[in-house]
């Protein structure tokens, strides 16, 4: 005679006793986890108040319903999310507990939001019934992920800006440091050629003419001593040729003042010590346009009773002469025009020439020493020389400088 065989899903479970029945529903209530369990088919067998409050439904609206279909139908995009895809319910397919944090939930409104859920399968005796899902809203947390992500970006991005700005800066002053460097030296280069160009004309010029007077004194001094010896005739005759000697003489004195007075001049005119800037700066323009042959046309507006500082003086002087300098050198020109303002505290400069011109990047090489040198003495003092210029079009230096020590 055969036993006759209950299949598992007809076997009676044994009812929970009333006691330990009341503590694990009061444990499911005291978490603010969502808390959930699902019979062999996915409906809802259990479920908490946080889970219900979290999914926007009160309990006794899941309790029997299938949880997949009523929270967890759909991928975070609105793509359908298939049952047999679905971890909580791999979890007593396969008897395998799952965590996941990637997915989400949607709740009554049909609103997703980001949980962190496991499923553990539900035993009993061996059996498997179930499974029990746990569940929090982590919005917050990927909130602060994005911030977080988010601060780190922009720190990173900051961070790749200084890094950047800092490297163009290293390489601004290294650039900087090395054209300082050449304009050191192409200036101590310009004043050995001067200590030369001084020497020689002293040499070749003041030698000569010392020379000459000291040969013409020991002459008369000679003929002086021999003056008592002479007869009356030979001694007017003499007399005659010291007299000529003497006015040659003359001559080379005036000769050797000239000289020394057109050193001194190249070394610093006089005009700027006792005339001022602006005399100075017209006398300049205008004994450049007499060398050179050009035809000057002079504006000079705002500059009566001014009176600049010494070492700003000077700076703007040795400027303007750069200027004209570079004029006679390079630009081949017939017309020069100058014009000078001052307003509002600020100096204007301009020197434009009808000359051949020069691309732009020639007065960004790094052998243009005359224009970095001016452009070193216009910063010191705030300033700054602005060039334009093209082939064929001539060219227009301008320096702009603040007066903030000028005196009336």
């Amino acid at each position: 005679m055969q036993t006759a065989v209950t299949p598992p899903a007809a076997r009676r479970r044994r009812p929970l006793d009333p006691l330990r029945q009341g503590q694990l529903e009061l444990l499911l209530e005291s978490t603010g986890e969502g808390v959930f369990g699902i019979d062999l088919a996915g409906n809802c067998t259990f479920i908490n108040q946080a889970a219900a409050r979290m999914l926007g439904w009160t309990q006794d609206q899941v309790l029997g319903r299938n949880m997949h279909e009523l929270t967890h139908h759909s991928h975070a995009n609105g793509q359908p999310y298939p049952t047999q895809d679905c971890p909580i319910f791999n979890a007593f397919r396969s008897g395998l507990p799952c965590r996941i944090d990637t997915e989400v939930f949607w709740d009554r409104t049909h609103r997703p939001f980001p949980v962190e859920y496991s499923s553990h399968p539900l035993l009993d005796g061996g059996e498997v019934l179930g499974a029990v899902v746990t569940f929090s809203d982590i919005t917050g947390r990927r909130q602060a992920a994005r911030a977080l992500q988010q601060a780190h970006d922009e720190l990173a991005r900051a961070n790749d800006e200084l890094e950047a700005r800092v490297a163009e800066r290293t390489q601004a002053l290294s650039v900087a440091l090395g054209e300082l460097r050449e304009l050191a030296a192409y200036s101590e280069s310009v004043r050995e050629e001067e200590r030369t160009r001084i020497a020689r004309e002293v040499h070749d010029e003041l030698g000569s003419l010392l020379v000459a007077l000291k040969m013409d004194v020991n002459w008369m001094d000679k003929r002086l001593g021999e003056q008592g010896q002479r007869s009356p005739h030979e001694a007017e005759a003499m007399r005659s040729r010291l007299q000529s000697k003497c006015r040659n003489m003359s001559r080379l004195i005036e000769a050797a003042v000239d000289n020394v007075g057109r050193i001194i001049t190249d070394l610093r005119p006089s005009i700027l010590d006792h005339q001022g800037l602006w005399a100075a700066l017209e006398w300049q323009a205008r004994d450049f346009a007499q060398s050179a042959e050009l035809s000057l046309a002079w504006a000079m507006h705002g500059t009566a009773g001014l009176h600049l500082p010494e070492p700003q003086a000077m700076a703007v002087f040795r400027i303007f002469q750069e200027m004209l300098s570079n004029v006679g050198r390079h630009a081949q020109a017939g017309a020069l025009d100058v014009r000078i303002t001052v307003r509002a505290g600020t100096l204007r400069l301009q020197v434009r020439d009808d000359g051949r011109g020069a691309p732009a990047q020639a007065f960004q090489a790094p052998t243009a020493y005359g224009v970095m040198g001016m452009r070193e003495r216009a910063r010191h003092f705030g300033g700054e020389v602005t060039i334009q210029s093209g082939p064929g079009r001539g060219t227009r230096v301008a320096l702009r400088m603040p007066l903030r020590g000028a005196a009336p």
